[in-house]
Order: C-alpha cells, then sequence, then structure tokens
C-alpha cells in the first residue's frame, strides 16, 4: 500500500508539474538553443530501482553530454558550462525534465539522487553500503539534497555522508517526510549549496 500511495503521488505530482510549468520549460528550452549550440536536452544512463539502468532527462547545460565509462563531474568555474546553464544549475531547473522519468516510472519525486553509472562504479566498491540506494527508485530531490550533499564530491567522505542521508531516508520514509522534503527543495537555502 505504500508503494501504490507514493506511486500515485508521484504520478499526480510530475502531471500538475508538466501541465503548470510548461511556459517555464518552453523558455529554458529557447534560452539554451539560443545561447549556445547543441541539443536542448540530453539523456544520460542512470541506475535506477535494483539496478536497473534507464537513461535520465536534463536540460543541457554544459557543451558537452558525457555519457561513457567516465563522467567528469562539473567543478567550480568549471569552462564546460554555458552561461544559460550556470543559472539553470544554481536554481535546480536543469533537473525538470526528470518529470517525465518520474511518469515514466524509473524515477520518484522524492529519494536518493541518481548517480551516473560510472559513479555508481567507482564508488560502490568503497562504500559499503553504497549500494542500498537502489532499494527504492531515485528522486528528483532527496533528504541528501535539503541538507546541503549535492553537486561534485571532492572526497570519499563527501560521498559517505550522502549516503549516510540516503539510507536515513529509505529507513524513515512517510509521506509527510516526503512532503517535507518537497516544501524544502524550495525554501531551503542548503537545497542550493554546492549547485553548479
Amino acid at each position: 500500500m505504500q508503494s501504490l500511495a507514493k506511486r500515485a503521488f508521484d504520478v499526480a505530482v510530475a502531471s500538475v508539474a508538466l501541465v503548470l510549468l510548461s511556459p517555464l520549460l518552453a523558455a529554458i528550452a529557447a534560452a539554451i538553443h539560443y545561447d549556445s549550440p547543441g541539443k536542448v536536452l540530453f539523456r544520460q544512463r542512470r541506475r535506477g530501482f535494483n539496478q536497473e539502468e534507464f537513461r535520465i532527462w536534463k536540460f543541457r547545460t554544459m557543451t558537452t553530454t558525457e555519457d561513457g565509462d567516465e563522467v567528469r563531474q562539473a567543478t567550480a568555474n568549471d569552462v564546460r558550462i554555458t552561461r544559460v546553464g550556470a543559472w539553470l544549475r544554481r536554481l535546480n531547473l536543469d533537473e525538470l525534465p526528470q518529470l517525465v522519468n518520474v511518469l515514466r516510472g524509473e524515477m520518484s519525486i522524492v529519494g536518493p539522487r541518481p548517480h551516473a553509472v560510472s559513479h555508481d562504479e567507482h564508488y560502490e566498491a568503497r562504500i559499503s553500503a553504497y549500494p542500498r540506494r537502489l532499494n527504492v527508485k531515485p528522486g528528483l530531490t532527496g533528504w541528501a539534497q535539503i541538507h546541503g550533499f549535492r553537486g561534485p564530491t571532492q572526497t570519499e567522505a563527501d560521498m559517505a555522508s550522502r549516503v549516510d542521508h540516503d539510507l536515513y531516508y529509505i529507513d524513515n520514509w512517510s509521506m509527510l517526510l516526503d512532503l517535507y522534503i518537497i516544501a524544502m527543495t524550495v525554501l531551503s537555502p542548503k537545497a542550493y549549496r554546492n549547485a553548479m
């Protein structure tokens, strides 16, 4: 029943959000198109529930769209980030196309943020609890993100802290917790920390 309730919530929120945000999505697409050459959207391999791979939708914020065995994380003052891309990342707007992934059942509104497959492979060999993140669907936002654990991970300890927060979410999930995380994603300054 909990899974059904969460899925119904995801479909309802994603559907309404896509309708209400359609003018904003169109404006972002136009801004990306006129700001730099390349596709407006791109897809990248991620792992979801039970480690099943899917392709995540994102607004293009960089001059590159890596999706191979090595995916270099964006860093501060990264020359690959476009002018419009910098704003989209700072405001978390580059993730909005993932509402489509939510409707497809590949993601949830709230859950551990999915990482590039190459990053999963790197960290699951170093952090024993890392694979537990994939016991639930990945999310557009999560407990780790509203506590400032987003963006590039400079050290293994940074990733371990993110994993600890993800596991706390998994072990303590409730609809009220999801609603709190959604609210804090919009309102908390920590949710915008380390955006780049």
